[in-house]
């Protein structure tokens, strides 16, 4: 093929039976410019083979990645690519001047199992359906978000999950399910024990489909993290999910934000955050909900002396001092708690400056006075004397600590400098943090 002719977009839509193999010259490959030598040896390994050349090439990867792509690729239409299924099990490969066209893409990202944001509609649900039902596949993190899957995807998805085991997180955020969906996810829930992590947010549950759900999640042993922001699960929703809080006991991170729960709703859930020995994390963030709704759930931790929370984002409430006095209270018994607020009301701008003091200068005065490091004050936080310890488990030991004074939003600002993404703080990172 000449090089100047530009690459077809995709290939035709193939018969049901294998295509015949074709050069992948002149099909899904294209000669990539002139880099280094190195790259140059690889093109010419690349095309002097064919695309469909795989039974000598099934030792570099699973049998359930080596299927799944294939399927996509009947389902799109298009010739699967030699050097994608060589490569499948590396960290990276560069798929550039491949020819991959739309089609070829979407394949690829089902076979990645992230194929975030590609429309794949219904057929793109059944395909991934019966592969997961399959069971024979290592994958365990699938990510569907923008797909536009409806309720009827999401029947499919969920039969599958029902029985497959392996699949530790899933994201189904951004697509279109409503209320029936609703319940398939439900069902899926309650029969589920190996799903760890799922984000539905950004969907259209109602109160109809959150009830549904929450009927699965009350039964269910094994999810810890779930995101359903930016639904509608209203005060009868919430209704639900305080049962769900008051009975479920495996859930470590829930993020309802955005979901027009007012102080109503947030009074159940606080209901069942008095028993719960669980949640870390709640997210209540752009609910409809005031100072009246705050008070409710810091003083359901106050009567749970089991309670493990150690993060509640209201960040959109205007507090009072009054609040903080009881928060005070609060944090006294339970000193991993942190809460986001908006902002205390009459709250001068003197005590505003005192909070947002600088820590590390304070922290670096300490070590300076006692001819310490500021790596040694931090370790002597951690009883391991290990350079990470849990965000929650971190809080505490600097609330507690007597030798720097501290106070919750100065400590909050340490955590977001040490975090390292992983639900721990890791004083590693101290070299990036300038007092």
């Amino acid at each position: 093929m000449d090089n100047d002719e530009p690459l077809e977009p995709e290939t035709q839509d193939e018969p049901e039976t294998e295509p015949a193999p074709q050069n992948s010259d002149e099909t899904l490959y294209c000669e990539a410019e002139a880099s280094v030598a190195v790259d140059k040896d690889k093109a010419a390994r690349e095309s002097s083979e064919t695309d469909l050349e795989i039974e000598d090439t099934e030792k570099f990867f699973t049998t359930g990645q080596r299927e799944l792509y294939l399927e996509a690729c009947k389902l799109m239409g298009v010739v699967p690519v030699s050097y994608f299924l060589r490569n499948m099990e590396e960290s990276y490969m560069n798929l550039n001047h491949h020819g991959l066209g739309p089609n070829g893409t979407k394949a690829i990202a089902i076979a990645l199992v992230n194929v975030s944001n590609n429309d794949l509609g219904l057929e793109g649900a059944r395909i991934i359906s019966e592969f997961l039902q399959r069971n024979i596949s290592s994958l365990w993190n699938l990510q569907l978000s923008g797909n536009n899957f409806r309720d009827e995807s999401a029947e499919l998805l969920c039969q599958a999950l029902s029985s497959n085991y392996q699949i530790k997180t899933l994201d189904l955020s951004h697509n279109q399910f409503s209320d029936k969906g609703g319940e398939y996810v439900g069902q899926m829930l309650a029969l589920n024990i190996g799903l760890q992590s799922l984000d539905l947010s950004w969907n259209h549950f109602h109160v109809p489909g959150a009830v549904a759900l929450c009927n699965g999640l009350r039964v269910n042993t094994t999810l810890q993290k779930l995101d359903l922001s930016m639904n509608g699960f209203g005060n009868e929703g919430a209704t639900a999910l305080g049962e769900v809080l008051r009975l479920n006991n495996s859930l470590v991170y829930l993020d309802i934000s955005c979901n027009d729960i007012t102080n109503d709703g947030v009074s159940k859930i606080s209901k069942g955050l008095e028993v719960n020995e669980s949640l870390k994390v709640l997210k209540l963030f752009l609910n409809p909900m005031s100072m009246d709704g705050a008070v409710s759930l810091i003083l359901s931790i106050k009567r749970n002396p089991k309670s493990k929370m150690e993060e509640i984002d209201i960040s959109n409430v205007l507090v009072s001092e009054q609040f903080l006095k009881i928060l005070d209270g609060v944090c006294a018994i339970h000193p991993q708690l942190d809460v986001m607020y908006k902002s205390v009301q009459g709250f001068s701008a003197k005590k505003a400056l005192l909070q947002w003091t600088n820590p590390m200068k304070l922290i670096q005065g300490y070590a300076d006075q006692h001819k310490i490091t500021v790596l040694d004050f931090f370790k002597s936080l951690n009883p391991k004397g290990v350079m990470t310890m849990p965000v929650g488990d971190f809080r505490k030991a600097m609330i507690q600590q007597d030798k720097v004074p501290v106070n919750l939003h100065q400590v909050r600002e340490l955590i977001r400098k040490l975090d390292d993404k992983t639900g721990m703080v890791n004083f590693s990172l101290l070299k990036t943090v300038k007092p």
